[in-house]
């Protein structure tokens, strides 16, 4: 490997999920290496008239445990109970129930503005009704960074990051940069998003960016395939641990996985397409690869972008290509959006999360709904279930609309 080893490792210690597979990261696991679909009509609303009907709805996690008052109307609306479960089994598998030095330990999270609580706050304008100052915190895109700071104890740096798809893949990268630079001990990262409502659903198919395979729900999500046309909305959390490697020795935390590297470009192309060039995902993946001080040929396996888009999937593949090189045709690839569609500001933690499942299980997770490869998308799918295969190194991939990537590398322990 490269210099970049001689700096000191960062590892991830904890993770916490909440997707529309299941409450916890073993549910989700298991979805995924079962190739389960959770896709499905939409029961939030009635979606009847709407040009997509269906969706990867989450359930419910609820609350359990106390939450620090100041901040206990902000896990008020479903997305803050989601941060909450997410980051309350982070911290467990961390084994942190009490941190040594708070103000060494930061947080930052990739969120959205707005969703579920910008639909309580239209009925009260409507019927002339201001809403409360609590929804409208509820509102804003660092609550969920508020929430988790609160609940986890943390007083180090806090931030928030929004850049639609990019969120958390980008809110890693923050952590990974902050504990290098030696600020903290440790950071708390990740994303949470809530996108199953009538206003994400308009808004999307008026870009003519979801599928409209009602019929099929199952079948819906098709990245790579000849046949795909568009995304699925999906919701759910990611959060993650990372910390110094001599930090989380000291304390005997056993990790999950090493975080190598980050990279992140701007292509600003259009809100829903990324160039034909593949460019961003091309400087993005190039970047981390550098960072981690890494070849491409040191790469097992691509936990894509993957959107089910026509525009994404061919563009990714291209970017995969100028990339990896003639590796291009060995590295596994999949798109675990087959599965729980696109969590948008959550997509880029929760895939990072599988990506070191799958190095620790050696494990790859499928693509489902690969019946017609397209053509223009030659890559080493792993289609239809997982396969087992042995990996040292994993890139994840998320890209936003309006032009921000971000790739994370990471290393088996």
């Amino acid at each position: 490997m490269g210099a970049r080893d001689q700096r000191g490792d960062v590892v991830v210690t904890g993770v916490g999920l909440v997707t529309p597979l299941g409450i916890g990261t073993d549910a989700t696991w298991a979805g995924v290496t079962n190739a389960r679909n959770a896709i499905r009509r939409i029961d939030r609303f009635d979606p009847t008239g709407f040009p997509t009907t269906i969706g990867a709805q989450v359930d419910d996690p609820g609350l359990s445990g106390d939450i620090p008052a100041a901040v206990a109307h902000l896990a008020e609306d479903l997305k803050g109970r989601l941060a909450v479960a997410a980051v309350r089994e982070a911290l467990a598998s961390a084994g942190w129930s009490t941190l040594e030095d708070p103000s060494r330990v930061g947080v930052c999270m990739g969120s959205e503005a707005a969703r579920p609580s910008l639909g309580e706050v239209a009925e009260r304008l409507a019927s002339g009704e201001p809403p409360p100052a609590e929804v409208l915190e509820r509102m804003a895109p660092e609550a969920p960074t508020r929430l988790v700071a609160a609940l986890a104890g943390a007083a180090g740096p806090m931030s928030t990051i929004s850049t639609a798809c990019t969120s958390s893949s980008q809110a890693v990268g923050e952590g990974l940069l902050r504990i290098r630079r030696g600020e903290v001990d440790a950071m708390i990262v990740g994303g949470v998003d809530v996108l199953v409502d009538p206003v994400m659903v308009t808004g999307f198919s008026k870009l003519g960016a979801l599928s409209t395979r009602n019929d099929e729900p199952e079948a819906a999500s098709r990245p790579f395939d000849r046949d795909r046309d568009g995304f699925v909305l999906g919701e759910g959390a990611g959060i993650m641990v990372l910390e110094r490697a001599d930090h989380a020795r000291a304390r005997g935390a056993a990790p999950f996985g090493r975080l190598l590297g980050f990279g992140c470009s701007c292509n600003a192309y259009r809100i829903t397409d990324s160039p034909p060039d593949g460019r961003g995902a091309l400087q993005a993946m190039s970047w981390a690869l550098a960072d981690a001080g890494l070849r491409p040929d040191d790469i097992g396996y691509i936990n894509a972008h993957g959107t089910s888009t026509q525009m994404n999937d061919a563009s990714e593949t291209v970017g995969i290509h100028r990339a990896f090189g003639s590796h291009a045709q060995l590295v596994a690839v999949s798109s675990t959006k087959s599965l729980m569609g696109h969590l948008v500001a959550a997509c880029g933690a929760v895939e990072a999360i599988l990506c070191m499942l799958a190095l620790r299980d050696q494990l790859l997770p499928p693509t489902r709904n690969l019946d017609n490869p397209d053509p223009t998308c030659a890559l080493n799918h792993v289609a239809h279930e997982a396969r087992a295969a042995q990996l040292e190194h994993a890139l994840t991939n998320a890209f936003g609309f309006g032009g921000s990537n971000g790739s994370l590398v990471f290393g088996r322990v």
